[in-house]
């Protein structure tokens, strides 16, 4: 009998091993879509895709922390896939699948799948998703949007927007603070009419599902995440909802706050991070099929290149389908109009393409883009992965530009770093290649790019232009980092609407850290993924102080929307109106939009951005031209006329001016 127990010991080992290293090592009716909890009123279903395990359970719980499991039963199997029927109405009860592999029980899970849960996320919660519809939800539609290149995106964390004290919302830290009217400072609009009052076009949300960095019972402590440490995909994260020990009050709060940005005419993407777990032993992923959703190294070490100890193989059959599976759950449940892909450079080109065509399937204008990058080396071939420089592989899949970035603002991993808004010459091709949405132009020259050397978008609508995010410093803190030694407010101030205006002014999607509008601060912190809220929080009373600043981004953003020369969604249409100044001189880049360039009422634009510290005068074609954009000041009716062949930029500033 014990060689008997060793032998099969031995084949669950060799069959574990074979299955682990196997990419697609399921049969065809294992890459069934399925779901793990069917509720009806009479009766539950419970399901769990778990092959390597030899039994399953599910146990069932009165409350969603702390009581003992009432009842714990167990599965059918059939083939892969495990399930149960469960008689009665088991609607406000708690469940979690348990599987024994290689002879010992794991640890409980929710699941993959699971929908909604109790606090902490724990224990899968079993509830109507009808009942969680706020009224209206409905009737509620997505704001229409014609191009991508239409898009104007502005990245927030729930905490940080609303958690200040003088935001002038109650329900600060939470979902619903979103859905909050005429809140203001000394009567300046704060929270969501302040977005409406700058004119973004869509919200991009810092991670709210389910993350595990914050105890959502010890909420009183104010511990803070931005939430880049998955748990459960497809349930919101409780330390936003106002009360976390109920499921349905996180989805029903999180569904009012997308209907009430809706409502303002603002989109809603979310940032999801399919690329690792919070932790990969004792992982939902790892409890149910261990081995399976994740990469290793030949040793058998797991690869690390999310830098968070863990990464997941999209590559593979069931983790691919999951992730399809799930943002078209965050779509049709929750009405997300996109998704802003962490380290998008972890996941492979074929499972990116297959999530652009499924959401196609749905509505085309449902937004995706990403990290064309990884934090660190990855089992998975360079040429599988969705990286910027296979961009041109993804249609429709939009990448970050960190070569118009640190062009404009100075390196991101050297702080002193200087770039072409402080003063740097020699950048001068890295921002004609953002100018013109990373695409294949015959004026710029691509040897000469700071990191890529070759175009990566097929059309404008696949790179996002950006001068700072969460990650690293804010804009102004690196300016003020950056900036000559002497620089004043002033002067930084000045740096910071030049840098902005380039990426306003550029073809693609603009992108901007919430905060800027108001000369945003984290006090020199360049990772504040932690940090309290005295460092991440926005400061609302800025809205008085830094009026000026508020009105440029105010104009700046309406200026692009009210000309769609900024705005060319085919590269073809760049290539055609957008013509580099000849005679370029360090530190200054100036272009031209021709021909009323996608059907703008202005004829020909002269944009032209001045780097140095002193004026500096560009040759430019004969007319009478009227500046919107001068010396740091802007005015769409119009600020002064010029005649003539040449004009003289300001220093550390841009120029925009019409003919018609």
């Amino acid at each position: 009998m014990p060689n008997l127990k060793v032998a099969l010991t031995f084949v669950l080992l060799l069959s574990f091993l074979s299955f682990t290293t196997q990419s697609n090592a399921i049969t065809p009716k294992e890459n069934l879509s399925y779901q793990e909890l069917t509720y009806s009123p009479s009766f539950s279903i419970f399901t769990l895709w778990a092959p390597t395990a030899t039994q399953v359970r599910v146990n069932l719980y009165g409350d969603g922390l702390q009581s003992t499991a009432y009842q714990a039963l167990d599965l059918t199997q059939d083939g892969a896939f495990w399930s149960v029927k469960v008689k009665g109405n088991l609607s406000g009860k708690f469940y979690t699948f348990q599987i024994n592999h290689l002879g010992a029980w794991l640890e409980e899970t929710p699941g993959i799948q699971c929908r909604a849960t109790g606090v902490n996320g724990k224990r899968a919660a079993i509830l109507d998703l009808k009942t969680t519809d706020p009224q209206g939800w409905s009737s509620d539609v997505r704001p229409v949007l014609k191009n991508f290149t239409d898009i104007i995106i502005y990245e927030m964390h729930l905490r940080d927007f609303s958690v200040g004290p003088l935001s002038g919302m109650q329900n600060k830290g939470k979902y619903v603070a979103l859905t909050e009217e005429k809140t203001n400072v000394e009567g300046r609009s704060t929270g969501m009419d302040h977005l409406k009052e700058l004119g973004v076009t869509h919200v991009h949300i810092l991670p709210s599902y389910d993350f595990g960095s914050i105890d959502e019972t010890k909420l009183s402590d104010k511990k803070y995440n931005w939430g880049y440490d998955p748990q459960n995909y497809n349930v919101p994260e409780g330390s936003y909802s106002t009360d976390p020990y109920k499921p349905e009050t996180r989805i029903r709060e999180y569904k009012k706050m997308v209907m009430a940005l809706h409502q303002k005419g603002i989109r809603v993407i979310m940032d999801v991070v399919y690329n690792h777990t919070y932790r990969l032993a004792g992982s939902n992923f790892e409890l149910t099929a261990p081995g399976y959703f994740f990469r290793y190294n030949p040793d058998g070490t797991p690869s690390n290149a999310s830098g968070c100890g863990n990464e997941t193989a999209s590559e593979k059959v069931m983790m691919r389908q999951y992730m399809i599976e799930s943002v078209l759950y965050w779509v049709k449940e929750y009405h997300i109009d996109g998704f802003r892909f962490d380290l998008m450079g972890i996941h492979d080109i074929q499972t990116m393409n297959a999530i652009r065509k499924a959401l196609d399937a749905i509505d085309p204008t449902i937004f995706i883009y990403g990290e064309g990058w990884t934090a660190g080396g990855s089992p998975l071939p360079e040429a599988q992965r969705a990286i910027k420089q296979n961009g041109l592989q993804m249609p429709r899949i939009a990448v970050f530009s960190d070569d118009f970035r640190d062009a404009v603002k100075g390196s991101w991993n050297n702080h002193k770093a200087p770039g072409f808004a402080t003063g740097l010459t020699g950048l001068e091709e890295s921002v004609k290649f953002g100018i013109v949405g990373a695409i294949a132009h015959p004026q710029v020259d691509n040897t000469k790019v700071n990191y890529s050397k070759a175009p990566y978008a097929n059309n404008p609508g696949e790179v996002i232009n950006y001068v700072s995010c969460h990650d690293d410093m804010c804009l102004f803190d690196k300016l003020k980092e950056s900036a000559p030694e002497g620089s004043s407010t002033a002067d930084l101030i000045r740096m910071d609407k030049l840098a902005q205006t380039m990426v306003f002014t550029a073809q693609g999607v603009p992108f901007m850290l919430s905060g800027e509008e108001l000369l945003r601060t984290k006090f020199g912190v360049a990772n504040t993924f932690e940090s309290p809220d005295s460092i991440n929080q926005l400061h609302w009373e800025n809205k008085l102080l830094q009026a000026d600043v508020f009105g440029y981004y105010k104009e700046l953003i309406r200026l692009r929307k009210e000309h769609p020369a900024f705005r060319m969604s085919l590269a073809s249409e760049v290539r055609e109106n957008l013509a580099f100044l000849e005679h370029a001189q360090p530190g200054v880049v100036g272009f031209l939009l021709k021909n009323h360039a996608n059907g703008d009422s202005w004829k020909t634009i002269l944009v032209i951005h001045n780097g140095n510290a002193s004026a500096r005068a560009m040759e430019i074609p004969a007319g009478t031209w009227t500046t919107v954009v001068s010396d740091g000041k802007i005015e769409l009716k119009g600020i002064t006329t010029f005649s003539g062949n040449s004009v003289t930029v300001p220093p550390v500033s841009s120029l925009v001016a019409f003919i018609n």
